[in-house]
């Protein structure tokens, strides 16, 4: 099968795994181009990986051998590089979040869907090993019916991170700890434990912090199958801790904490998946985390477009986790429980 050919468009902190990732995949996939508007993006990223770069979008989308594409820019970018891309017939891997609302994200997905064009979206921490260990334990039923299920998503980024001109904005971002940060463990949470059905809660800015949207939430949940849960989100606790999902089940517990498992059964057995990685990306460089996650992201979408399937992680299945910040939100700024749109 033939090598495809892939352009990267935004060059900015989150491409460094991605690149590295496309490197170590190199006998399915090679750089066509590397994109930023940005001139001194383009010159940094040269200096990094030796991939060429391309003057402008048009470039790419006029490309027909270019056939897939990766897009990193900011949220608020997504839905007009999506739309062009999709209809220059190129498939598409895109950083999450979706987009800055979820009305644009439907958009999205719908002028992907309309294309005929696969789409998938980076939500590397359904890869962790431990993440796939649990994942086939709940589906061989060794945890039995979930009972609860509680995620705690303690971060730290300095006020100089949300110094940088739009970070944290509801205008470039969408909005702050959810749908930047904890939405990677939001999205295992629910590809562990299924659909959450409706939130109370409570939402805020913190005095830890100057910006526009939240650095704070804590809220109550229940599952669509008669769970409960909790969920703790915050981007101002110093210096970052490992997130951590617990699930209690009918027959055993099962805790996950960053990258590391340990499921402790009714009948006294623990098993337990162990990793050198820990968690990553917890503390003021969020990026202090190795490509492992990327690269299998990379290759399900690449697997998918080969094999004519969905991806792992499709348009579709990323509004689950938008939808479930936004019912998270609006509980928190009314106060009432609130349904999550399923």
């Amino acid at each position: 099968m033939p090598k495809h050919r892939i352009a990267i468009i935004g060059l900015g902190m989150a491409v460094t795994p991605h690149a590295r990732s496309i490197v170590e995949l190199s006998d399915r996939v090679e750089v066509a181009y590397a994109f930023s508007p940005s001139e001194s993006r383009r010159k940094s990223f040269a200096e990094k990986f030796p991939f060429p770069l391309a003057d402008s979008l048009d470039a790419i989308l006029a490309d027909k051998s270019v056939d897939c594409v990766e897009i990193l820019t900011p949220p608020n970018t997504h839905l007009d590089l999506v739309r062009k891309c999709a209809a220059a017939g190129k498939h598409i891997l895109l950083e999450k979040p979706l987009e800055i609302t979820t009305a644009r994200a439907v958009e999205l997905v719908e002028a992907a869907h309309k294309a005929g064009v696969t789409l998938a979206v980076m939500l590397q921490h359904r890869f962790r090993p431990a993440a796939l260990k649990l994942r086939a334990m709940l589906q061989a039923g060794e945890v039995g019916s979930i009972v609860n299920c509680s995620t705690v998503i303690r971060l730290w980024r300095p006020q100089s991170y949300y110094d940088v001109e739009g970070r944290g904005t509801k205008a470039r971002d969408g909005g702050g700890v959810l749908i930047t940060q904890g939405i990677h463990t939001l999205d295992l949470m629910l590809s562990l434990a299924g659909p959450i059905a409706q939130v109370r809660g409570y939402a805020m800015t913190s005095s830890v912090h100057r910006m526009e949207t939240e650095d704070l939430v804590a809220a109550a949940v229940k599952y669509e199958n008669g769970a409960i849960g909790t969920i703790d989100a915050t981007t101002a606790a110093y210096p970052g801790f490992p997130e951590r999902i617990e699930i209690v089940g009918e027959r055993a517990t099962a805790s996950l904490v960053g990258s590391d498992l340990v499921v402790a059964h009714h009948d006294g057995r623990v098993s337990e998946l162990k990793t050198e990685f820990g968690a990553g990306g917890t503390g003021a460089d969020p990026m202090a985390f190795p490509n492992d996650w990327h690269r299998a992201a990379i290759a399900d979408f690449l697997d998918a477009i080969d094999g004519k399937r969905q991806p792992l992680i499709s348009g579709r299945d990323a509004l689950k986790v938008q939808r479930l910040i936004d019912a998270l939100l609006e509980a928190g700024a009314t106060g009432a429980t609130v349904k999550v749109v399923s």
